[in-house]
């Protein structure tokens, strides 16, 4: 990953292939004098190095007396743009062809073809922004959900790192009197105030704890709630998926053990993305290709965030409220969440009904044939999805690398806990409290690496 600031850079700004228009986006110093040389203005010999900056230019864009295209052309002087430098935007049509001439007409003239990311690293580097937001730029991109986007515009904002700075500026403060102890040892002189010291560290012990709990619930807003749907065979998996997706992504048949291998399906329910997984029906089997179908059925039920337990009617008056098909998969997945749903309630009597619902409130009752109860069932993901979350404007994590560094942190947080306690030196507590501010500054790009920058931006798209 190149971090030179010197030379000037382009790429396509928006999707290749062919659209009604595309931008070209060019940042670096010499960005706006080397447009400057193949745009003539439709008003005048105007003169881009002397415009405004936010400003936007009618005109064609030249190579010598050939006309390219005729293009709208952004200039955003630099501090002011997106990369802290002077950027150019060429608004021109769609046209493969016009594209790649652009291209190639800058390219010629000096100007080198940007990296994955490297628009956005600029950003980084000319301090536009920190690097967690950095990466929320790329997680906003890859959005496809109300939550995920939420969660990466809340991010790009500034709201996690405005939190992590502030403990770290706080933390480094306290590092700054513990290292002015050193200096007088001799003298055996006390600045930092261990009362106080205390109770900063017990306050970041707590913030950190509530961002790494956070990141069970961001990781799957972001990705995705993987919900694994179980059952014997022929209780209507297959139904329930189709119905939930409304298309026939599954075959239905009434012959047992129809699906063999895991069939997946994205749906957006409010906002939230799940991974619905039809799963093969669970039973004893000397068929060797549904053996393995089931064995994978284990497999997602492990994955998922949520099991959908589906029980058949007929079969379930009687059995419930003891409901020994359901406490067995409790007691085997005891950390899963689990919804029972009994299935086929049109073939069930409205007294039989009326039995089921009053022996156990937590069944839900549907016919996933008939399309009736699937509105409960929606009800009852959006309620485990914790959306309040997102709409509190509490901060949320959703990025590993940050899960990672958020723990690292706030094990040594632990260590200087630890140290204090046991009324260490304070040149051992200096070594705790770096650690903590090394993992704290890892989040925000305080601290980088070019492995690190090079890790994050070369996961971005070109352009961006």
């Amino acid at each position: 990953m190149q971090q030179t600031n010197i030379d000037t850079i382009i790429a396509l700004a928006t999707s290749s292939g062919i659209g009604a228009i595309a931008v070209i986006r060019l940042s670096g110093e010499d960005a706006i004098k080397i447009a400057n040389q193949f745009f003539k203005s439709k008003y005048g010999n105007k003169d881009l190095n002397r415009v405004k900056t936010h400003s936007i230019h009618l005109g064609n864009l030249r190579n010598g007396n050939r006309i390219i295209d005729e293009v709208l052309i952004s200039v955003f002087k630099d501090p002011h743009s997106y990369t802290g430098e002077n950027v150019v935007e060429i608004s021109c049509h769609g046209s493969v062809y016009i594209q790649q001439e652009i291209l190639q007409l800058f390219i010629k003239n000096g100007v080198r073809h940007a990296e994955a990311g490297e628009f956005t690293l600029r950003a980084f580097i000319n301090g536009k922004m920190d690097l967690s937001q950095a990466e929320a730029v790329a997680d906003l991109i890859a959005s496809d959900s109300k939550a995920s986007h939420q969660i990466a515009l809340q991010q790009m904002r500034g709201g996690f790192s405005s939190e992590i700075k502030g403990l770290r500026t706080q933390l480094l403060n306290f590092a700054s009197l513990i290292e002015l102890e050193l200096d007088f040892s001799e003298e055996d002189v006390e600045f930092a105030d261990r009362i106080q010291f205390q109770n900063l560290i017990t306050k970041i012990a707590s913030v950190l704890k509530r961002l790494i709990d956070s990141f069970a619930i961001g990781n799957v807003l972001k990705n995705g709630i993987p919900v694994a749907i179980v059952g014997d065979p022929n209780v209507g998996k297959s139904t329930l998926l189709n119905t939930l997706l409304n298309e026939e992504k599954a075959i239905v048949s009434h012959i047992a053990g129809t699906t063999r291998d895991a069939i997946e399906d994205d749906l957006t329910i409010n906002g939230v993305t799940y991974r619905f997984i039809d799963t093969a029906g669970i039973r004893e089997t000397k068929d060797e290709i549904e053996s393995i179908g089931i064995k994978k059925t284990f497999e997602n039920i492990e994955k998922a965030q949520l099991v959908l337990h589906l029980v058949e009617a007929p079969s379930a008056v009687g059995i419930f409220p003891k409901g020994k098909e359901m406490e067995s998969l409790k007691k085997k997945y005891p950390n899963k969440k689990i919804l029972t749903i009994v299935n086929k309630v049109d073939l069930l009597s409205n007294e039989e009904n009326s039995k089921l619902k009053t022996q156990n409130s937590e069944l839900i009752l549907l016919s996933a044939k008939n399309k009736t109860g699937i509105d409960i069932l929606i009800q009852n993901l959006t309620d485990l999805a914790n959306t309040g979350i997102l709409s509190n404007n509490q901060t949320i994590v959703s990025n590993s690398r940050h899960f990672e560094a958020l723990n690292n942190a706030l094990n040594s947080i632990f260590e200087v806990q630890k140290g204090m306690n046991q009324n260490i030196s304070s040149d051992l507590l200096a070594i705790d409290i770096k650690q903590a501010l090394h993992h704290l500054g890892l989040i925000t790009g305080d601290i980088t690496t070019d492995d690190l920058l090079g890790n994050i931006f070369q996961n971005f798209c070109i352009g961006k």
